[in-house]
């Protein structure tokens, strides 16, 4: 989601915070930020994230249609200490051709075991498959159900289990009883899979599957203060999601505009969740790499 000028200002307000506080609630233990910052015309407005399992590498996805492949330089503790861009590329439509316009604000990435790329977008909702770079789109038709969704506020997470089915979610999309949706395609196509409670101003912007197999979902709430983020968690099962945990929930202006996260575990044996933030091509932001420790 592309937040308009109030955001500016509510950025003004918490862009002096520490990001060790104010504190944060839940099991979640903060481990470290790294702020990340280059010049060129490609960076920022990151929205999507995927790690390769051992942490060492990243995919980061543009909300401007951008990927970009990277590598993190981590210090003796497991902290990321640098990022190192390796490639960049574009995708392009299902015609191969450039994207622009509203077609083109990407939002959600999931990335299969046989790298395969998949990208949820906004402004059109649908959700594209990429063999390779540089390769034609393959349009993941969307279902009846994806109409009706508002064009700033629709398909923002994306997330892919173990058994390489996507999963969706709306970040305002609700159903009849005030749930979140979650879209799931298997052999049969899409469909609504099941609802996760909604609790209170939260908005979901990231998901991920972590290798313990359960589903972790990424929100944000926007305030005059600033950005606050929580990290929920749920087991799946065949009908519907089971255990809902909420690992963190942070203060305002702990960290900037949290939008995408990837789990995995470290060399140590612990479950991380790592976040980026969408700076949304602001000064006034910042693009951050925020790591917690996750309980198992």
């Amino acid at each position: 989601m592309r937040l308009g000028p109030a955001l500016a200002i509510a950025a003004l307000l918490f862009a002096g915070c520490d990001p060790r506080g104010p504190g944060s609630s839940g099991d979640a233990r903060f481990l470290s930020t790294y702020e990340w910052t280059r010049s060129e015309p490609w960076f920022g407005g990151f929205s999507g994230l995927h790690l390769s399992p051992d942490g060492q590498r990243a995919t980061v996805l543009s909300d401007r249609t951008t990927l970009v492949e990277v590598r993190l330089t981590r210090d003796d503790d497991g902290q990321i200490a640098g990022v190192e861009p390796l490639s960049h590329w574009r995708p392009k439509s299902s015609r191969g051709k450039p994207l622009t316009g509203r077609i083109a604000d990407s939002e959600g990435l999931a990335i299969g075991h046989d790298g395969t790329v998949h990208i949820s977008f906004e402004g059109v909702h649908r959700v594209a498959r990429y063999a390779r770079p540089g390769a034609p789109a393959t349009v993941l038709n969307a279902p009846q159900v994806f109409r009706g969704l508002e064009g700033n506020r629709s398909l923002e997470a994306l997330a892919i289990d173990a058994a390489g089915r996507l999963y969706t979610l709306p970040e305002g999309g609700r159903d009849a009883q005030g749930r979140i949706p979650v879209y799931r395609r298997d052999a049969q196509g899409w469909r609504v899979a099941f609802a996760l409670p909604a609790r209170g101003r939260f908005l979901p912007v990231g998901a991920d599957f972590g290798p313990d197999g359960r589903f972790y979902v990424l929100e944000r709430a926007v305030g005059v203060l600033g950005f606050r983020s929580r990290l929920r968690r749920w087991s799946l099962t065949e009908t519907g999601a089971e255990q809902e945990e909420t690992l963190l929930t942070t203060a305002a202006g702990t960290h900037d505009n949290l939008e995408g996260v990837s789990v995995w575990r470290d060399a140590g044996g612990d479950l991380r969740a790592t976040m980026v933030s969408d700076d949304n091509f602001l000064s006034l932001q910042r693009t951050e790499l925020v790591e917690y420790r996750l309980p198992d």
